[in-house]
């Protein structure tokens, strides 16, 4: 065949032939570099968090004394449209429980840790109590810092701030603007406790420009101060965004025109106005989401809005459940909550999830799904909830230790000499049962064979209606065990005595650290 040819044509053709399938490998290793890339740079967001998704911002809504009945997807005379939406279209948690008052929940959403745990089990953290979460105890934004993210705090602390170490700045959060104690005014922005007074505002760790606040409502504040940081935050980095706005909680406030949808509501002191302030923070979730759609970045955000536990007798409505803010009563611990997002997976959009969860959960759970770590970390008393929150799993716990507090004891002896001592306040849920024990006001209306105990079935009587200790003793016994383990885990009580060096007086009228040196 090659007879004709010259020796030098034949060299060219061999040439030739050599380029194209030198060309031909250079283009296939391009296509397939291409694809590569493609994948790493723009990773799509998967139904699942087990799919190859890029980091999802996080923002955490916390709702203060918000009642079970005050939310309009379970059946609440308070409009909460934008609420009701995105609960709607993300999944609603329907066995999700919290702590019977401010900071417990607080400390427990921040560190995953038991109260019983970081000394924090016996009430509130007073405005002049040297307490706070122990410095040893590594904050949720501490781990989502550590994992690559921008971390910041808007609203309320009511987490401890005897000295500047344990402000908001110094445990994981970037930035902070908000209010340190348990409440202030909602215009003035002035908190009083016994006969002390000052402003209770800051912008980081530093008292804020009061006339840039003065006579603004807080909680169109708050929420112009989270858009701002999602308009601001050019980091490039996911951002985890804990909002803990100051509502519902007293004293009740709200400007005029909010009230003008509840004339109707006259029948209870103080109702119309709390439902009108309701209804601001529920406007301000809707502006809220709707910047992060203009920002583009709505698509990659996980919400969570929870409560940080039930409303106080008198306005608010824990309806139909038992008791209110303060007490181990299904109407103080069981929480408003839902999680809405991409992540969730698609066949679970609009439902509801009737697995047993805590708010201690939420720590390993989103520092997992932000591929933290927990180095440093004290042991948790969370647990992992990806699967069960994101893909309708089982949940991985059966128990959640409500509180042990030595504090308050009720008068009387202990029923059993046994085991956990039944004159202590405490509470315990194991599966579907409920167990309390000590002083508790508001109890069953059928009378227990003991006043210092009741089990509950909380599947079949959700209102805890019926004591049935004296029908299963056996299980009283465990559950009393499961207490007494719990106790011999407990560290010491911190109730510090209150410092009268705290008052703002000495501090430029402004409630703030006070033992720096």
């Amino acid at each position: 065949m090659l007879r004709g040819i010259s020796r030098t044509k034949f060299r060219s053709i061999v040439m030739l032939i050599s380029v194209v399938i030198l060309l031909k490998n250079i283009l296939t290793f391009l296509r397939h570099t291409s694809r590569h890339t493609d994948v790493v740079r723009k990773p799509k967001l998967g139904n699942s968090f087990t799919s190859n998704v890029s980091k999802p911002n996080i923002l955490f809504i916390l709702a203060d004394d918000y009642g079970y009945n005050d939310i309009g997807y379970h059946g609440s005379e308070i409009k909460t449209p934008n609420l009701d939406k995105l609960a709607m279209s993300g999944v609603r948690l329907e066995n999700y429980y919290v702590q019977p008052i401010c900071t417990p929940t607080r400390s427990q959403l921040l560190t995953g840790r038991y109260q019983i745990h970081t000394g924090l089990q016996s009430g509130v953290i007073w405005p002049t109590e040297p307490s706070s979460i122990p410095l040893d105890s590594k904050t949720i934004a501490d781990k989502l810092s550590d994992a690559g993210y921008s971390t910041h705090m808007v609203g309320k602390w009511h987490l401890g701030y005897h000295k500047r170490e344990y402000l908001p700045t110094r445990r994981g959060f970037h930035s902070f603007f908000g209010f340190l104690n348990g409440h202030n005014d909602y215009f003035s922005y002035q908190s009083r406790y016994k006969t002390y007074k000052g402003f209770d505002l800051r912008e980081n760790e530093d008292p804020a420009e009061m006339k840039k606040y003065h006579g603004k409502y807080s909680t169109h504040v708050l929420t112009e101060k989270a858009i701002d940081i999602f308009k601001q935050d050019r980091t490039g980095k996911p951002f985890f965004v804990y909002l803990a706005f100051q509502a519902p909680h007293t004293p009740l406030q709200v400007p005029e025109y909010y009230l003008n949808q509840y004339k109707h509501i006259q029948q209870t002191p103080g109702r119309k106005t709390y439902a009108a302030m309701v209804s601001c923070m529920d406007e301000g979730v809707g502006n809220i989401t709707r910047a992060l759609k203009d920002l583009g970045v709505w698509d990659n955000t996980l919400l969570i809005f929870s409560s940080d536990n039930g409303a106080e007798y008198g306005s608010g409505s824990n309806r139909p459940l038992r008791g209110f803010k303060g007490s181990y009563w299904e109407g103080a611990i069981k929480a408003v909550g839902f999680v809405h997002g991409k992540l969730l997976n698609h066949e679970l959009i609009g439902s509801v999830s009737k697995e047993l969860l805590h708010v201690t959960d939420w720590f390993p759970t989103l520092v997992n799904l932000a591929g933290g770590d927990f180095n440093g970390t004290k042991p948790l008393d969370g647990h992992d909830q990806r699967e069960c929150i994101f893909e309708g799993k089982s949940s991985k716990r059966k128990e959640i230790l409500i509180n042990i507090d030595p504090v308050v004891v009720a008068p009387g002896r202990p029923l059993f000499n046994n085991t956990f001592d039944t004159t202590i306040s405490a509470s315990i849920r194991l599966d579907k049962w409920k167990l309390l024990t000590g002083t508790t006001k508001g109890g069953p209306s059928r009378r227990p064979r003991n006043p210092n105990l009741w089990l509950m079935n909380i599947e079949k009587d959700p209102h805890e209606l019926e004591d049935l200790s004296d029908q299963y003793p056996s299980l009283v016994q465990y559950m009393l065990k499961r207490l007494q383990y719990y106790q011999s885990t407990a560290v010491p009580v911190v109730k510090p005595r209150q410092d009268t060096m705290a008052d703002p007086a000495l501090l430029g009228g402004f409630w703030g650290p006070w033992l720096d040196e």
